[in-house]
């Protein structure tokens, strides 16, 4: 346990200390180079930075507990989310950086008005403080528990157990962002990103090793064999996700989520052109189909070890690690994954500190605040916000569904709304202001009343219907009630627009691994 502890103690501060030296020449008094890294950030960066905001403990607990629990469905989550990051690089991201925003609610008010802009930062605030960040904070001290024996040692119980590790979670978290800002965010990510994906294709061979009785042949007949239903990644009506609801529902939710949701944008914005943006937005692309090894396998490892017996599939994984990890090796996973715990927590407190200054504090509370004022009062919402996300963190443990379904349900009442504002403002000129608003108000409603009429009905089946009738609405609206000029995007000229060449040849790429995989994990393939 000593070795573990100073293990992971070497590397997390050999990070900070190498984040700190490259973030240093980086003006923090200006917004920009707060917010955004100075536009100055690399396609390798922007990529391995996008999959290690993504890629966290909620992640690697919640998809392997699922797949534990149900089956190869699942991987869904993962292998689609490049279709969304195609619609990122070439439709999203272009008009994105044409337009000079630093928030996706800045370009609601240059094509509606500010108070459409408020409005949906208020939407992500109170999904990230009520959902995103607790979940986050929830699963890394799950882990983090079931590793260093933190429960034992200290005899507490589970539930201040889990507030203590998130107290020190979120106050190293607040650390790197109130001193170091997205630049030194962007580049902890690289480092962790390369390790977290390292130490997660790690697990899986050790676990076929131990399914096989020290034979990583014989684990892997075993694993393809042994329960074939479970491979099976074409699910039907009643499944996690529901064949029909891949290219309706799921990509409705993978578009909010890739391409306008502010903590995973927000890394794109800050590319230094764009065709570094579109390069690290497709290699993150490319590095998702491989996600199914150490995001989905793991569980189905787990359930052919463990025969089911885990009742809470969220525990799957924490204990596969604990059972195949050599001693020697378990601090330095225990580093990576605290790192990848900060990193979705740092970028998603970034996010929310970017929206709250200058979405809010500067527009309605101090419309002629300096940049040292921004940065300031960032710093302090900082505080106040990660401290409350911290409190609500232990609360998670009484949620009835699995902690992955849990985060994206929730999800649900915000992703459509700021979806179809986004769609509507990119491919049309005359939908007035108001038509977001109402929209989003009909949404909250319909789809908080499909939680108590619909009962048990997959969440993404509803998505797939609300999300068309939010833009069909809009549209209505717009014959009755147009705007009197049409909107316009002008060119900041904030970066080069320059496309990446490889781009059409990278997605061709993309597109036939994701093919490939579907067509492994069906009847054609394994599943038999």
């Amino acid at each position: 346990m000593m070795l573990s502890i100073v293990t992971f103690l070497i590397f997390t501060v050999g990070v900070f200390v190498f984040t700190w030296y490259k973030a240093r020449n980086v003006n923090m008094q200006s917004s920009e180079g707060y917010f955004l890294g100075g536009r100055s950030l690399p396609g390798i960066v922007i990529a391995c930075s996008l999959v290690l905001t993504n890629l966290s403990t909620e992640q690697m607990v919640g998809l392997n507990g699922q797949s534990y629990m149900s089956s190869m469905t699942v991987m869904a989550w993962e292998v689609t989310a490049p279709l969304s990051l195609i619609f990122l690089a070439f439709l999203f991201l272009p008009k994105y950086l044409k337009s000079g925003i630093t928030t996706i609610p800045d370009f609601l008010q240059q094509r509606f008005d500010l108070s459409t802009r408020q409005l949906m930062s208020i939407l992500f605030l109170i999904g990230y403080a009520s959902s995103f960040l607790p979940t986050v904070l929830y699963s890394g001290a799950l882990v983090l528990d079931q590793i260093f024996n933190v429960s034992e040692t200290l005899q507490l119980s589970e539930f201040w157990t889990i507030f203590l590790i998130a107290l020190a979670i979120g106050g190293i978290g607040c650390f790197y962002i109130i001193y170091g800002g997205l630049r030194a965010i962007s580049f902890a990510d690289t480092i962790y990103g390369i390790g977290l994906i390292l130490g997660g294709i790690l697990i899986p061979f050790l676990g076929l090793y131990h399914l096989g009785d020290g034979s990583l042949s014989v684990g892997t007949d075993r694993l393809l064999h042994t329960n074939t239903d479970k491979l099976n990644a074409i699910g039907g009506p009643g499944s996690n996700v529901p064949w029909p609801t891949i290219l309706t529902g799921l990509l409705f939710n993978n578009l909010f989520y890739w391409c306008t949701n502010q903590a995973i944008v927000q890394r794109s914005l800050g590319a230094k052109s764009l065709a570094e943006g579109q390069k690290g937005v497709l290699f993150a692309g490319f590095f998702k189909v491989f996600g199914v090894l150490y995001l989905v396998i793991p569980g189905l490892i787990a359930y052919d070890l463990y025969g089911g017996n885990i009742p809470n599939g969220d525990q799957a994984y924490p204990q596969l690690v604990i059972d195949v990890l050599p001693t020697a090796l378990s601090g330095f996973f225990a580093a990576v994954l605290f790192g990848a715990i900060m990193s979705s927590f740092n970028g998603a407190l970034n996010s929310c500190i970017t929206l709250f200054t200058l979405d809010l504090y500067k527009p309605i509370f101090k419309p002629n605040a300096s940049d040292d004022q921004i940065v300031k009062a960032g710093r302090i919402f900082a505080f106040s916000f990660a401290f409350l996300s911290i409190i609500i963190t232990p609360f998670v443990l009484f949620a009835g569904d699995g902690l992955y379904n849990y985060l994206q349900e929730m999800f649900g009442f915000i992703n459509i709304p700021i979806l179809g504002a986004i769609v509507i403002g990119f491919f049309t000129k005359y939908v007035p202001a108001i038509a977001p608003k109402i929209a989003t108000i009909t949404h909250l409603i319909l789809y908080g009343a499909s939680k108590v009429v619909l009962g048990d009905l997959n969440f993404l089946y509803v998505l797939a219907i609300l999300f068309p009738l939010n833009i069909a609405l809009q549209l209505i609206i717009a014959q009755f009630r147009s705007r009197e000029t049409p909107y316009e995007m002008q060119d900041s000229g904030a970066v080069d627009m320059t496309p990446w060449k490889h781009r059409k040849l990278t997605t061709a790429l993309i597109l036939i691994m994701v093919i490939g995989l579907y067509v492994f994990f069906s009847p054609l393939g394994v599943a038999t």
